[in-house]
């Protein structure tokens, strides 16, 4: 007499593939590799469980007008959701807000023709450009979000902040006090990091 011995299958996630399309805080700016936002985001993820690989679309100096440039060949066909991390080289250089606001239509749009989740990330709205200038940043990513029914994270820099605060102190920054240090990143990826998770199960209901 044969015995056949019938162990369970067990199904493994296959990861999920997202893009991360922004800027040098995306990419890593100043930090070793493995401090970066996307690595460091990755690994919250993966102890929490998640299965997923993030691409790091972050270049270092772009504005919405680059990242518009090179969402098409960013959005492969193995991504299957996006996080938009653009607007402070924008900011930063007083781009017109209606400029910005085009060009992150556009990238927008690429991902709803491709029916992919995403993931906004808004910045902080500077004062030195005058009060119209805030004002039209400040309501530039909200109103996107609604439009286009992504998820939204309001501000890049929130788990830096507390009261008052419009700058993050000192010790979470690098000496340009543009870019976090890598406990300025780690604090930040435990703010997005659950917005994240929120995109993962957006694609894992599809």
């Amino acid at each position: 007499m044969i015995f056949f011995l019938v162990f369970p299958t067990v199904t493994l996630a296959e990861p999920v593939v997202i893009a991360a399309l922004g800027d040098s805080l995306t990419a890593g700016y100043g930090l070793e590799r493995e401090n970066g936002f996307v690595p460091q985001l990755e690994g919250w993820l993966t102890e929490r469980g998640e299965e997923v690989r993030i691409l790091n679309a972050g270049v270092s100096g772009d504005t919405t007008a680059g990242g518009l440039a090179r969402v098409d060949w960013t959005l492969t066909p193995e991504v299957q959701a996006l996080i938009v991390i653009l607007g402070g080289n924008d900011i930063l250089r007083g781009v017109d807000p209606v400029s910005s606001r085009a060009n992150l239509t556009k990238i927008l749009e690429a991902a709803t023709a491709r029916g992919l989740p995403v993931l906004l990330v808004g910045m902080p709205a500077p004062s030195n450009f005058g009060a119209q200038y805030q004002a039209q940043i400040e309501v530039m990513y909200p109103e996107l979000a609604a439009q286009f029914g992504t998820l939204y994270q309001e501000n890049f820099f929130t788990a830096l902040l507390s009261g008052a605060d419009k700058l993050p102190p000192a010790k979470f920054m690098q000496s340009d006090n543009i870019h976090p240090n890598a406990m300025g990143v780690m604090e930040i990826v435990g703010t997005v990091g659950p917005k994240v998770q929120e995109l993962v199960a957006q694609v894992r209901a599809r």
